[in-house]
This record gives C-alpha cells, structure tokens and sequence, in this order.
C-alpha cells in the first residue's frame, strides 16, 4: 500500500472517530441537559440540567406576573404575592428529560420541542379568589342593554346595544386560575368570554324584521266613514293589536281584531233597531220593527282590515257590510224617505227633504189580520205594470213597489175615494192603496232602498 493511501485512510478513520466521539459526547450531555430548543411551558430550558431548569422556574414564579387584557384596551396586573405562588419540585422536570431521546440531539438542533408540566406550583386559592373579587373592573360595571324599537316622531328606530363592562366574575376566576396553573403570563378577558354581553344587537335579523313591520304598520290608517262620523284605526291603536309569536316577529291579534269590528257593529249596525221619528206634522214618535237598516258583515271586515294593515295602506272607505240602509248618517232615514200614518190614512214622500207627494190612502184592514205592518222598510223592487195574486183576488196595478214581501204601495183603480175609516172595515190586504197620479209621482221619483215608515 503507497504511502499516500495510508494517509487518506489515517485521515478518514480521524475524522469517523472524531465525530463518533463528538456524538457520543452530546448523546452524554443530553442525558443529563434538555435537547436544543427546548421549552417546558414556555420558558427555554434547552442545554439547561433539571436542577438549573427548577431554579429557573422558581425564579420565574417568584416573578410571576399575569396581565389580564380588559374591554376598552384597559389591562390589570395580578403579581404573585398577591395570592402566594411558590414553586412546587417535583417528579415532572425529572420525568420530561428521562423521556426525551438523547441521541437524537444532532436532529434536534432544528426541530422545537414544547413541554408541558403540569402542577408545578402551589398557592393560596382563598387569597387569589381575594385579588381577583378586588380588582378595579369589578368595581364600577356597567350592565349591557340590548338593542330595542323605539318609536320617534319619523317612525320607529333601531336603538343600538350597549355592551358595557359587566364581568361573570365565576369566569373571570375560572380562566385566571387556568393560567396561572398553567404558567400563562395573559389573558384576554375579551376572547375569553368573561363579559356579560348583550343578548340582541342592533343588526339581530329578527329585530330588523321587526322595525320594518312596525314601520309599515306606522304607516297605516284606516279611516271608516260613516257620512257624518267616522272611526280610525292608526299606529297607536295597532300597537295594541300586536303580539309576538316564538320566533319573535309581530303579527296581529285575531281575537282584539275580530273584537274591534264586533263593537264597530254593536255601535254602526241600526237593522232592525228602535228609532226616533219625527212625524210630517211635528210629532216626535218611536218606530221600531221592520228590515231596514245597516249591518256589518264582521266576517268580511275583519278579512278587510288584516289586509289593509299588512299592506300598510292609508285609506278612507266604507266597511264591509251585510245590509246596506239608504242614508249612512247617525239619522240612518235621511231626508228621502216614505211616511205611511195608518191612523190618519195619510202617506208622505220627502226627496231631499221636500215633500213632494201627501196623499190619503187605504191600507189593510185590522179586522181580518190584513193589518199593515208597522216598522221601518226598505223598498224592495218597482214594477210597472204588476198583477198582484192571493188566494181569492188577482188585481192588475200600474205601480208596484213592494217593502215587506207581498205588502207595497201601489195604485188601485178601482178605488173612487181614499183616506178616512175606509180601512177598517174595506181596507187592503195590507198594501197601501194610493190614489193614481201620487203611485205615479213616488213611482216616477222613489229608489229602491228608500225607506219606508210605517206607524200608528
């Protein structure tokens, strides 16, 4: 072998146990000193023995600070005398180098390593419940508020939350005892939920979803009009009408809505009723009975309404009615109307509050329950010409104009003279038997639906 062979091999068996006796000795070192890049809790322990790493940590904890990040950038300290935190040795420092592999230290040198250990301290519970009862953010909190519908005078706003500071004091110690347990030098009470926070904020979609009903319904006014009165349902009294369900959106109150039309109709509806009359000759007399008048048709109305404030619409009209009168005011007759006195034998016509026909007549006889009815009527039809048929009589007439089934006004021929006691004993059937050209004249200037008083 040349001697310039020897060499080489001389050279490469140095470097081979070199480097075998420079891994050897770390292998040797690391049995004893935590690996590079080492931490235990956060604290570098790396090349450090478990002696060193205990002073560390002891001097660590008698230093020991945590800062506690507060709403509104404002911080707190907790030191620790302040709830006497000392460290405790034990077997945890010992256990985590036994377990960590020595002869991978070249491999180690790039490759991080964090330890935890855990119950490495002991302190005063009592005293750090203390601290923390004490700390400033206790001291002068303001509640949350939930965002809320206000009502202004433009409609109804969204007020915003107010988060305030208010602390769960239970998770404020919860978390602070977490971290120093676990050697965390910060907490942020924020991200750690410790605030009591609003439970509704201003972009909650069920509350938006509420703003807008109410302000569509703000809106909304439905004016009935009675001719000379009328009734109005606006915001305020909607208001009332509001419930909300599970989910919290608004929705009308059937039962209060159904209630209102109810007393609309107990107040407008006059079918039937007892009226004031004042006679063609000044008498002031009480007529009840009869088919005339207003009725609401509640069922319809109530459909009505819903819809006009689930529109939000602002209208003026009329409600839904049954049974419709000729006049819509408080003296639900008016001024156009048809006056039979049966005492007298007289009938009057008013169009527009003129008297344009009085005129005797013969209505039915008492005696044989021919009777006229008495009450107030609405006209039912006109016909021109009519046969009029019961069980023993057929009489052609000219004018025929009905307002209680088969009883009407209508002219009779084959009458010479009228008015008197002629009814009581040669009277009608019950219909009003009117001398020709004043049938013509009512004929010529009467609607259906004029009403009809009739009175003794």
């Amino acid at each position: 072998m040349g001697t310039g062979k020897k060499i080489v091999i001389g050279m490469i068996l140095f470097f081979v146990l070199a480097a075998a006796g420079i891994y050897g000795a770390g292998v040797y070192f690391f049995s004893s000193h935590f690996l590079p890049a080492s931490t235990i809790n956060g604290l570098d322990v790396s090349y450090q023995t478990v002696e060193r790493v205990q002073e560390n940590i002891a001097d660590e904890i008698a230093t020991y600070t945590l800062v506690l990040n507060e709403i509104g950038g404002d911080q707190e300290k907790i030191v620790a005398e302040q709830f006497a935190i000392e460290y405790e040795e034990g077997d945890d420092i010992k256990n985590l180098l036994a377990n960590q592999k020595p002869w991978t230290w070249i491999l180690s040198l790039s490759n991080k390593k964090a330890y935890v250990a855990e119950a490495m301290t002991t302190y005063d519970k009592k005293k750090l419940e203390e601290t923390v009862n004490n700390l400033e953010c206790f001291q002068e909190m303001q509640a949350p508020e939930d965002a809320y519908i206000e009502k202004t005078e433009t409609g109804y706003e969204i007020i915003p939350e107010v988060e305030g500071n208010t602390l769960d004091p239970e998770k404020v110690l919860a978390q602070v005892k977490k971290a120093v347990e676990n050697g965390q030098t910060e907490v942020d009470l924020v991200k750690k939920e410790c605030y009591i926070m609003p439970q509704v904020y201003r972009d909650d979609e069920t509350l938006v979803k509420q703003q807008e009903q109410l302000n569509r319904m703000a809106t909304t006014k439905i004016t009935y009009d009675f001719e000379d009165r009328n009734e109005v349902v606006d915001s305020e009294l909607l208001r009332q009408w509001l419930i909300q369900d599970e989910e919290g959106n608004y929705q009308l109150d059937e039962a209060q809505l159904k209630e209102y039309v109810h007393q609309l109709a107990v107040k407008y509806d006059t079918y039937g009723s007892e009226r004031d009359f004042r006679t063609v000759e000044g008498k002031e007399i009480k007529v009840k009975g009869g088919d005339y008048g207003w009725v609401i048709y509640e069922e319809k109305e109530v459909e009505a309404l819903k819809a006009n404030i689930e529109a939000g619409e602002e209208v003026i009209r009329e409600p839904e009615y049954l049974y419709r009168g000729y006049n819509r005011e408080e003296n639900d007759i008016g001024d156009t109307y048809v006056e039979v006195d049966l005492t007298h034998q007289r009938m009057c016509f008013y169009l527009n509050g003129t008297l344009i026909v009085d005129t005797p007549v013969v209505t039915g006889t008492p005696s044989n329950k021919h009777a006229t009815p008495t009450g107030v009527y609405a006209l039912d039809n006109k016909k021109s010409p009519a046969v009029l048929k019961g069980e023993d009589y057929a009489s052609p007439v000219t004018f025929w104009m009905p307002f209680n089934k088969d009883v009407g006004i209508h002219d009779a021929s084959w009458r010479s003279e009228f008015g008197g006691e002629i009814y009581k004993t040669s009277g009608s059937h019950g219909c009003v038997n009117t001398p020709y050209d004043m049938a013509e004249k009512i004929y010529n200037n009467i609607e259906i639906g004029v009403p009809i008083i009739v009175y003794e």
